[in-house]
C-alpha cells in the first residue's frame, strides 16, 4: 500500500532542464530519507543524491553537482530533483527511494521504490 511515485522525464536536449518529482503515499515521508537513483541501459543502478528526513544532509554525486539540486516539501510527501544543464550521459531511468530517517550508502537499505522515470538527453 506503501508508494512513491516519479514525475516529470521527458526528452530534452543537451543543456537543457528537467525537475523530477517524488510523491509518497501510505507513510509519511517526513521520517525517511530520499535517495534519488539512475539506471542506464547496461549499467549498475547509482545513486545521485539522497536528502535526510529533516534536510540537514544533502548529498551529490560528484558528476551531477553544480547541476542538480534536491530539495523536500514534506506538507506536500513530495520531494523534488531538479536538473539543470542536462547532458547526454544522464539518459537514464531515475528512481527515488525512501530510507528510514538517514542517508546510507546500500540500495537495500531502502524500504520503499519507486517505477522509475525516463530522461532522455539527445540532439
Amino acid at each position: 500500500q506503501s508508494q512513491l511515485v516519479e514525475s516529470g522525464g521527458g526528452l530534452v536536449q543537451p543543456g537543457g532542464s528537467l525537475r523530477l518529482s517524488c510523491t509518497a503515499s501510505g507513510f509519511t515521508l517526513g521520517r525517511y530519507a530520499i535517495g534519488w537513483f539512475r539506471q542506464a541501459p547496461g549499467k549498475e543502478r547509482e545513486g545521485i543524491s539522497c536528502i535526510n528526513y529533516d534536510s540537514s544532509n544533502i548529498n551529490y554525486r560528484d558528476s551531477v553537482k553544480g547541476r542538480f539540486t534536491v530539495d523536500r516539501d514534506n506538507a506536500e510527501n513530495t520531494v523534488y530533483l531538479q536538473m539543470n544543464s542536462l547532458k547526454p550521459e544522464d539518459t537514464a531511468v531515475y528512481y527515488c527511494a525512501a530510507r528510514h530517517l538517514v542517508c546510507g550508502g546500500s540500495l537495500a537499505g531502502y524500504e520503499y521504490w519507486g517505477q522509475g522515470t525516463q530522461v532522455t538527453v539527445s540532439s
